[in-house]
């Protein structure tokens, strides 16, 4: 006789068998399917998704300098630290050149994780810690990885429609965590989702703002983020109007599978060419 494995209800956390159709007590389809997809997503991105992204963009800025040194020291404030063009290429920046001019479609997702120099990629892993927690906390794990990796693409995608030759950063994916919480404060009403609305508002007034004063800002792709993010959330919903569904679940993991393929791929390949560069 096979012994029957028990695990907590990914939904209601009661001890429950694994092989249980449903959940007793709270009704979950499949909870020990749920709770292998639970273990899959700690391996990827552990118990603190927010930070492991953030990992995730250091890790990817410090290996841009070391396959190709040649633009640590720059000409500005800017500037400095940069990696070089050619390093961000095959890491995968976006853009009409690389999508167009190369075909390299995939670049979409992985211009995300990638950055031009050190205040780029300060300021923006500023935004994130502060802006991610609350976007995992109201709309959730599933959702969360939806909003910051699709509206990341859709915000490139709209940049290379408008034209933009060369282009990256994670502030296109943090619009479309903005435009989440513009849905959010809006949607929700009261005081408390008033404040958040305004809160919103000021963070879009102060990117445009930024955007018009400093020269390199992609602002179609910060736009084209803010936009999906919007209709992202209002597509998904959030945790106090909405449940999870079972597709944004099954999106949020195709999300992580493909996206962690695109990178792993893209250092292998920038290696490889690198390699018979320096032979």
């Amino acid at each position: 006789m096979s012994e029957r494995k028990s695990i907590l209800c990914p939904n209601c956390r009661k001890l429950i068998s694994s092989d249980e159709p449903s959940c007793p007590y709270c009704g979950l389809k499949r909870p020990g399917l749920h709770n292998m997809a639970g273990n899959v997503r700690k391996i990827f991105l552990g118990s603190n998704p927010v930070m492991t992204i953030i990992y995730i963009n250091i890790a990817f800025y410090i290996f841009s300098l070391f396959i190709d040194p040649q633009g640590l020291l720059g000409g500005g404030a800017f500037s400095l630290l940069s990696p070089s063009s050619q390093s961000l290429f095959l890491l995968g920046a976006s853009g009409t050149l690389p999508v167009i001019g190369a075909h390299r479609f995939w670049t979409l997702i992985s211009a995300s994780f990638l950055h031009g120099g050190i205040l780029h990629i300060l300021f923006n892993m500023m935004a994130l810690y502060q802006l991610g927690p609350f976007v995992l906390h109201e709309f959730g794990f599933h959702r969360f990885i939806n909003l910051y990796i699709i509206t990341g693409a859709c915000g490139f995608t709209a940049s290379v429609l408008l034209g933009t030759p060369f282009t990256l950063g994670a502030s296109a994916s943090i619009c479309g965590l903005i435009g989440a919480i513009v849905y959010y404060g809006k949607s929700r009403g009261d005081s408390y989702g008033e404040a958040i609305y305004k809160q919103a508002l000021g963070w879009i007034i102060g990117l445009v703002i930024f955007g018009l004063i400093f020269s390199g800002i992609d602002n179609w792709a910060h736009g084209g983020g803010l936009l999906s993010g919007i209709s992202l959330a209002f597509i998904m919903g959030y945790n106090d109007n909405r449940q999870e569904s079972a597709w944004s679940k099954i999106l949020a993991y195709a999300c992580i599978l493909i996206t962690v393929a695109i990178l792993v791929w893209s250092v292998a390949n920038s290696l490889l060419i690198f390699g018979n560069i320096s032979i």
